[in-house]
This record gives structure tokens, C-alpha cells and sequence, in this order.
């Protein structure tokens, strides 16, 4: 069972230089902190994407530690990986044997060669027309070494061409005894909750966008949420979709991502109007993560389609420019929207974004901190950290606005900043006051103002935003039965 309380998202070299410094971080600044767990983003050998194309699942690269580090971070709060059940690095030992032996690997059978796909093996660009890509072909070509034959395969993401992400075919009966030697590995050393990253890709059909089919996706998911069931480990797919296949997932029995709120609440920080976020809060499954930043950015496509007016939502998403963001766009045509409007993620650290308003970025954490779920709070987001502009300019990616590493020491001097001390008394209250574990309810309030509340036996605590301000409060009920106000 998960612990209701606030959890970190750091990469494991993010918060000092490796996984030790981490935990031993965690224990001198942060322990009464996140006593809800910590997400570590994927610390495996990998081959690019900062993490997110692994060679494999059985080691933690040498340079931030090893298994008994995440074993020991996991002896005192939960620890949440990622599973990229969509793909491998090419770099793989998998894939490497793949390349020497082509079809003769026993590996084989892991990939999605394209006749797997085209019974003559030969790509119809009228299928793919319909399919939602995340780069302008989903396959790459390869040499067999022990053939000099060529070989196409399945690859969804990847900045290169051929792309350093493999599909992975999960109808294998091998693909997933992989997956369940990873579960076991993952459950020997104290790894609580797993996060299915990209598994909206996992099917491949043709005549569909081969993105979240169903129903043919629901019976991968069942039997890997057997697996984890049994192990004791909980489930979070991560779909960037339309909320009603989220809502999907929820009804399924998963724990699924707030991927709309870090919008809702930017849109009433900076437009000063409250119905939206409030018509929002009132209509939720309660069994998901939040957050407001990670390490991507602010979702706004798939997720809030049909949810948000694209002329108004033009408009914020040039604000957040004007504040120094930068933006990941929609590739394929088909799913923009019929005006145009692409934007996939709003990149940029949330300090920044609200003009390192020390009020207005502590209500959206209250806001973040109330609305029902899991909450997490990304490193840079801790530290009340600020665009990176010059890390885009040398990396020549736009993720890394928002990706900033932070040294023991520096960690210690950000933590003397009067707008984290503040942050950490609001997390403390988030895990301390016993209502959270109680009923949620939006509270009548006007235009332009945000009143929640949260109650539990004796137990009372409402917060109260004015958007015109960014000015934030919570008034509770002590121990002792007598009201009391907390100033954010």
C-alpha cells in the first residue's frame, strides 16, 4: 500500500553526484521530507535519452553506485523505477547479438522485425499515415553482421536515425520472462512502485494510431500487473493521452498520472481566473500522481485535448515563451488540432514560468499539495531552481532547461534560501496532518480565488488562494481542537 505522503523525483546523480550522496542527503536534510518515497529516474547503463534507453534492468551504472545503494535508499521509503516496457538500447546485449546474428539470435524474437507488422515485410505509408508517431518513421535499418543482409525493425523513438531506442515485442514469451527476471530483481532490492514507461506505444496494429489500442493493450497490462501483484510492487503506467484513457486506466484498478493539473494551475496563475482548475479539481479520479514539473515539461497535448480552448491556450503558451520556456511539438499531422495548435510540452522550470513569484509558485504547490493523489516534487522544483538557458544552448535540447545538476554543496546553499525552507513547512504539513487521509472537497468560493478542504474526524484543513495576489493560507484545527492559520 502506498504511503500517503510527498515523494521526490530525482536522477541519481541530480542531488550530489551519485546514489550514496543521494541517500545521504535524503537522511540529513530530507527526512521527515519525503517520507513518501523517492523516484529515481532511470539509473541503469544506458545509452542515451539521459537514462530512458537502457541496456538493461539487472545493473545500475557504475557511476552512480550499485544495488545495494537503491536497496539502502529502500530500507526507509518507498523507491519508484521505470520500466521502459516499449523499448531497449540498441546497445543492448540483446540487441548486439540481434545485429551479429539476425534472425539465427536467440534474442530474435524480442524485436519487431516489420514483417511482424506487413506479412511481406514491406512498410504501407498509408498505415503509418495514421499512426501517431513520435519521429518521421517508426522503424530503422539495420546490417546483419553474419549476413550482410538488412534488417528493418520497430523503433518509435529516438532522436537518431538508425534510432538508439528498440521496440521490444511484448506478445513474446521471452520478452516477458525478461520482464519478470527484471520484477524479481526489482523486488530483491526494496523497490516498492514501477513505472511503465511509454507503455501506450507497446501495441502495434495496423489501420489504428498504434497508441494505447485497445482493447488489445488491457491484456499486456493484466498480465503484468499479475506479475507485480504478486510481488507486491504497485503499478504506474505513464500515458501521455486524452484523460478518458487515463480514466480508463484508473477504472482498471491502476494508480495513473495528474498529467492535466500542472497546466489547470499554471492557466490560473498566470490568467488570474480560477473556474477552469476549480470545475477540474471537483471531477477527478482520486488514485493518481501528481506533479508540476519533471523532466520533460508541462503536458498540454494529448492530454488536455478537448479539455482547453486552443486560441486561449495559444495565448498562455506564448506567455510561458515570453518567461523563457521552450516547447516540444506534435510530429504527426494528423493529431494536431485542426488550427494548428502542436504543442506537446511547455519546457521550463515552474519557478520560472511564474516569474520566480515566491507566492504564486507556494500556492501552486498547496493547490498541487491538496488536490486528492500521490504528490511529487522534482529536484529542480525543490530547490526553487530557474531556467537553464545555456545548457539548451549547448546541448541543443530543450529538456535541459529544466535538468540541472546540483552538487552536495550546492543542494546546502539552495536549502538557505527563504523560498525552499517555506516549501519544505508546506511538505511537512502535507504529511503530517492527519485530514489528508480524509474526505476532499472543492469549497464553494469566487471568481478568481481557489478554497479547498480536507476532513477527518476532528481533523479540519482548508486552503484558501487569491489568484490576483498569489497570496495563500491554510486554516486547521490543531490537536488540542482549537483553529489555527498557517500563512503560506
Amino acid at each position: 500500500m502506498l504511503n500517503n505522503k510527498v515523494q521526490l523525483i530525482t536522477y541519481p546523480n541530480s542531488l550530489g553526484g551519485n546514489l550514496k550522496e543521494l541517500n545521504q542527503l535524503l537522511d540529513k536534510h530530507f527526512s521527515d521530507i519525503f517520507t513518501g518515497g523517492v523516484h529515481i529516474l532511470p539509473p541503469f547503463p544506458s545509452s542515451g535519452d539521459r537514462g530512458f534507453a537502457p541496456l538493461t534492468y539487472l545493473e545500475i551504472d557504475p557511476n552512480f553506485g550499485d544495488w545495494d545503494d537503491i536497496k539502502a535508499i529502500g530500507e526507509k521509503r518507498d523507491v519508484l523505477l521505470d520500466l521502459m516496457v516499449n523499448h531497449i538500447s540498441q546497445q543492448s546485449p540483446y540487441f548486439q547479438d540481434f545485429l551479429k546474428n539476425g534472425r539465427a539470435s536467440a534474442y530474435a524474437d524480442y524485436f519487431l522485425t516489420l514483417d511482424k507488422i506487413w506479412p511481406d515485410g514491406e512498410p504501407k505509408q498509408a498505415d503509418i499515415d495514421k499512426m501517431f508517431l513520435r519521429r518521421p518513421m517508426p522503424y530503422s535499418t539495420f546490417e546483419i553482421e553474419a549476413t550482410g543482409e538488412t534488417e528493418r525493425v520497430w523503433t518509435t523513438f529516438g532522436k537518431t536515425d538508425p534510432s538508439e531506442q528498440i521496440d521490444l515485442d511484448v506478445h513474446s514469451e521471452k520478452v516477458k520472462a525478461l520482464f519478470t527476471e527484471f520484477f524479481l530483481n526489482f523486488k530483491k532490492n526494496n523497490v516498492s512502485i514501477v513505472r511503465l514507461d511509454a507503455v501506450g506505444y507497446i501495441i502495434k496494429k495496423l489501420g489504428t494510431s498504434c497508441f494505447f489500442v485497445e482493447p488489445d493493450i488491457y491484456k499486456f497490462l493484466d498480465w503484468i500487473k499479475a506479475l507485480a501483484d504478486s510481488l507486491d510492487i504497485t503499478l504506474l503506467p505513464e500515458v501521455h493521452a486524452h484523460h478518458s484513457i487515463q480514466y480508463k486506466l484508473s477504472d482498471h484498478g491502476f494508480w495513473i498520472y495528474d498529467f492535466i493539473l500542472p497546466y489547470r494551475i499554471l492557466e490560473a496563475m498566470i490568467n488570474g481566473e480560477s473556474e477552469a482548475l476549480t470545475t477540474y479539481l471537483k471531477d477527478r479520479p482520486a488514485n493518481q500522481f501528481t506533479m508540476l514539473d519533471c523532466h520533460d515539461g508541462i503536458p498540454v497535448k494529448p492530454d488536455l485535448d478537448g479539455m482547453i480552448d486552443t486560441k486561449e491556450a495559444r495565448t498562455l503558451v506564448d506567455e510561458t515563451i515570453a518567461r523563457g520556456s521552450n516547447l516540444s511539438l506534435i510530429v504527426s499531422e494528423d493529431h494536431k488540432d485542426a488550427d494548428g495548435f502542436d504543442v506537446h510540452q511547455i519546457r521550463c522550470t515552474y519557478y520560472s514560468v511564474l516569474n520566480e513569484d515566491d507566492e504564486r509558485y507556494l500556492a501552486s504547490r498547496a493547490i498541487q499539495f491538496f488536490a486528492p493523489g500521490i504528490p511529487q516534487v522534482y529536484y529542480v522544483g525543490l530547490l526553487a531552481g530557474i531556467n537553464q538557458d545555456e545548457r539548451v544552448k549547448e546541448t541543443g535540447d530543450g529538456r535541459e532547461i529544466n535538468r540541472e545538476n546540483f552538487s552536495v554543496s550546492d543542494v546546502e546553499k539552495h536549502l538557505e534560501k527563504e523560498i525552499v525552507q517555506r516549501l519544505l513547512d508546506l511538505i511537512r504539513f502535507r504529511n503530517e496532518y492527519p485530514a489528508f487521509d480524509g474526505d476532499f472537497t472543492v469549497l464553494p468560493s469566487r471568481e478568481g480565488t481557489v478554497a479547498l478542504q480536507w476532513e477527518k474526524d476532528q481533523y479540519i484543513c482548508k486552503l484558501h488562494v487569491d489568484l490576483s495576489t498569489g497570496q495563500s493560507e491554510i486554516h486547521y484545527v490543531d490537536e488540542l481542537g482549537e483553529e489555527a492559520a498557517y500563512y503560506i
